[in-house]
């Protein structure tokens, strides 16, 4: 493998990990808890699914068979898609969707930070324009784990579920490999260990001010960043892709 495919490997990655979120909380457009939420809800899916374009954009021209975002979303089978477990997972109700989001966000902006130094340019110019949009996510959600865990008693406890619940969701983020192990040694990605502190003792803050625990499970599901997915997305990619596969050739006046 040379450093365009692994570069593609993990563009791609991300890019699909933008898109799948950014499909999943539109899905909240008009169902938010109260109208703030459901204009916030909104940006942050916009937010993802710019960030999705700019990513597969540039995966396609790594790739370079001239395909380009609308191709990679629209035109790929569920086995193609690299995006982690975590993201595709139903929305359940509104504290399963900010612990999954809370869990992601917190990965997605340490990631950001440091791709700030990445040896890649595109790497680098992403990460400086995406990271005040992701630093917004993190806090968004880090305020709800906070209103949730240290409100009432209810709330407490439907949080403290999702976050059990969603947690073995999140080892796939630090799972290494061959080609993380090879972007780390060009300087393209950080160091997967250091990255997964950050994001342990972010998590810990955030989970003690809310007076929630800290889970103790081990057990991580894994399949996602090799193509095997739950088949939640292969429903959602039903949703998705249906348009463009029924008239391929559709144009807008």
């Amino acid at each position: 493998m040379n450093l365009n495919e692994a570069k593609l490997q993990f563009v791609t990655s991300q890019g699909d990990d933008a898109l799948i979120l950014s499909h999943r909380v539109t899905e909240w457009c008009g169902h938010g808890p109260e109208l703030e939420e459901d204009i916030a809800l909104s940006n942050i899916g916009l937010d993802l699914l710019g960030q999705a374009q700019s990513l597969l954009n540039y995966a396609g021209e790594l790739e370079g068979k001239g395909r380009n975002a609308d191709d990679m979303a629209y035109k790929r089978i569920e086995r193609e898609f690299k995006n982690l477990l975590l993201v595709e997972q139903p929305n359940g109700n509104y504290a399963d969707t900010i612990a999954k989001h809370f869990f992601y966000d917190v990965y997605h902006y340490f990631l950001l930070l440091d791709l700030k130094n990445s040896s890649d340019e595109f790497l680098r110019g992403f990460a400086e324009k995406s990271i005040k949009e992701v630093a917004y996510h993190l806090r968004h959600t880090s305020q709800w784990v906070i209103r949730f865990g240290d409100g009432t008693e209810e709330s407490h406890e439907k949080i403290q579920t999702a976050i059990n619940q969603i947690w073995k969701y999140t080892g796939e983020m630090f799972m290494k490999d061959e080609i993380s192990d090879f972007l780390e040694k060009e300087g393209v990605i950080p160091n997967i260990d250091a990255l997964k502190a950050k994001w342990e003792g972010k998590v810990r803050e955030v989970l003690n001010e809310s007076t929630l625990k800290y889970p103790e499970t081990t057990f991580m599901a894994k399949g996602g960043r090799d193509g095997i997915h739950s088949e939640n997305l292969g429903y959602m990619l039903t949703d998705m892709q249906y348009l463009v596969r029924t008239y391929p050739d559709a144009k807008w006046d």
